[in-house]
């Protein structure tokens, strides 16, 4: 397995079905790498901020399509000027869900595209 010892090593790598969750140790350990987001009730949460709809939409759109490749898509709120995005992996843990590093990918990713903008 590849080492992962920060965000860049992240961005890396690419989302791969998944079937056994990390444990809390590893989640926590991931999540250290990416600063802006938090681990709650089971899922990696982070809220992005825009000026105004517009560019919260565009980023949700760019969003969509990097996810869409990923094939590991977050639940997102959406409101005027911000945009919640929470991961998980529905497919681990027979079915029950928890955190793979999917989830941790796709934020390292979701935190590049902000820094775009």
């Amino acid at each position: 397995m590849t080492t992962i010892a920060n965000a860049q090593d992240l961005l890396a790598l690419h989302s791969a079905p998944a079937k056994d969750a990390l444990d809390a140790a590893e989640a926590q350990r991931l999540a250290a790498l990416l600063p802006q987001w938090r681990l709650e009730n089971g899922k990696l949460l982070r809220e992005f901020r825009f000026a105004d709809y517009y560019e919260t939409l565009a980023f949700v759109n760019a969003l969509a399509y990097i996810t869409h490749a990923e094939d590991h898509h977050p639940e997102l709120t959406v409101t005027y000027n911000r945009c919640i995005a929470r991961y998980d992996t529905h497919s681990v843990n027979q079915g029950q869900g928890g955190l793979s590093l999917n989830d941790f990918i796709c934020a390292a990713k979701a935190d590049a595209l902000a820094e775009r903008a």
